[in-house]
């Protein structure tokens, strides 16, 4: 009887669970903050495994600091290749990080935010990629492209977890990882929205930061 008792209240549990799963952006919004010690998640022999220069890093420099990113060009060797491309040509210089949600994610890349960090519907020559999904769990610090609902159609732009976010997992391609500035993208996903959107929007969309969320600068540095 008590076996079977607890088998029920089990089964009581797993709508809560699903409701959990199915909520993490309406939850990003409203817990506490991340916890301040950081350790780049990929580090060691798995290390070696993803990376063919360890000491190399991509350096964004914006106006809240300089975030530093390892890159996995063994996982993703065209998303790399097209990154480090593209931050060489100063492409990234000016853009900014036009979508953030607190306790998840902050997402930049977007050519059309140089000129106005709220126009995300500009045109954007660049190539798309194919899917790269690797086994780089979506964990805080770790770097991952952008798309749409189309696989097949990442390009520039790319978001750096602030959480733990399981669930995007094999859905997006992982390129990297925060190796130094975690507190950088901490201070961007707290930063209030500045675009004229209702709180609904904001809602549903992410916070717009504007001009405090840009990049001043985007370059490759090898040490």
């Amino acid at each position: 009887m008590i076996t079977q008792i607890r088998f029920f209240r089990l089964l009581a549990l797993i709508p809560a669970l699903i409701g959990l799963l199915g909520t993490g952006f309406a939850q990003a919004q409203n817990s506490p903050d991340p916890p301040n010690g950081y350790v780049p998640p990929i580090y060691g022999e798995k290390l070696s495994h993803y990376s063919s220069h360890p000491e190399m890093r991509l350096v964004m420099v914006t106006r809240q600091g300089t975030i530093k990113c390892q890159l996995f060009d063994k996982l993703a060797p065209n998303h790399v290749a097209q990154i480090v491309r593209l931050a060489k040509s100063g492409f990234y210089d000016g853009t900014t990080f036009h979508r953030v949600i607190p306790w998840f994610m902050i997402q930049g890349g977007e050519p059309s935010t140089k000129k106005d960090p709220f126009d995300l519907n500009g045109p954007n020559p660049e190539p798309r990629l194919k899917p790269e999904f690797n086994e780089v769990h979506h964990v805080r610090g770790i770097c991952s492209m952008a798309r749409t609902n189309d696989t097949n159609s990442a390009s520039t732009g790319f978001f750096i977890v602030s959480y733990n976010s399981l669930f995007l997992d094999r859905q997006y391609t992982a390129w990297g990882q925060v190796t130094e500035g975690i507190d950088v993208v901490d201070r961007i996903v707290s930063l209030k929205d500045l675009s004229k959107r209702t709180p609904k929007e904001v809602q549903d969309q992410g916070v717009n930061p504007g001009i405090e969320s840009q990049v001043l600068r985007m370059y490759i540095e090898n040490k």
